[in-house]
């Protein structure tokens, strides 16, 4: 399997230059429009509401972490990692939940993932409760990778976790791994029911 998600090439920023939420209205829709794209259109390659693209550019709203991140990726814009507070920030006291199976829903074709405490956007970990709809290795076009570190706890089922440099992991409920998720890596369910999971992913 060859590398999915690779490195943004372009300049890092650092987090006490992250822009604030008007700064990244602004940057939002003049890429849109450089690219010459209505909101609709936008809205809609991104896969959020045309009103909350209309909310963010002009500052009216919050946007969570994974709607930054598909912004981000729909207009070609440097990754969200880079446009994020994180320890820097002068907010001593934060807080965010999510109530039992509230979460923020994103599928793909082999997993299928509940994002957690999406109204933070100034974090460095995003946890996410996933489903491992795969069940062989051949239904992923590649590696997954991306910047930072990952923890991984098996709440039901089984699976085994591939990654590049060694051999497959087995797992069960109850086992936990820490890995580099810059390391190509993929899970598929080998029990009777697809295995879940929670992720923590750590962005660096």
């Amino acid at each position: 399997m060859e590398p999915i998600l690779t490195e943004d090439a372009s300049p890092v920023i650092d987090p006490q230059e992250a822009p604030d939420g008007s700064v990244l209205g602004k940057m939002i829709r003049d890429a849109r429009k450089e690219r010459g794209l209505t909101l609709e259109d936008a809205a809609k390659a991104a896969g959020i509401g045309r009103s909350t693209l209309s909310k963010i550019e002009n500052n009216q709203t919050k946007p969570s972490f994974e709607i930054i991140r598909r912004l981000m990726q729909t207009l070609d814009l440097q990754t969200p990692q880079l446009f994020v507070q994180s320890a820097q920030s002068d907010i001593s006291g934060r807080r965010d939940y999510t109530r039992h199976d509230q979460g923020e829903r994103q599928e793909t074709t082999t997993y299928q993932h509940e994002l957690l405490c999406t109204e933070l956007s100034s974090k460095r970990m995003l946890p996410y409760i996933s489903t491992i709809v795969a069940r062989d290795v051949s239904e992923f076009d590649s590696w997954v990778r991306h910047r930072g570190e990952e923890f991984m706890y098996v709440i039901s089922g089984e699976l085994t976790l591939y990654t590049e440099h060694y051999r497959p992991l087995p797992m069960k409920a109850g086992d936990s791994v820490y890995y580099d998720s810059g390391m190509g890596h993929g899970c598929v369910s080998t029990g009777t029911e697809d295995a879940k999971v929670l992720w923590v992913s750590l962005e660096l």
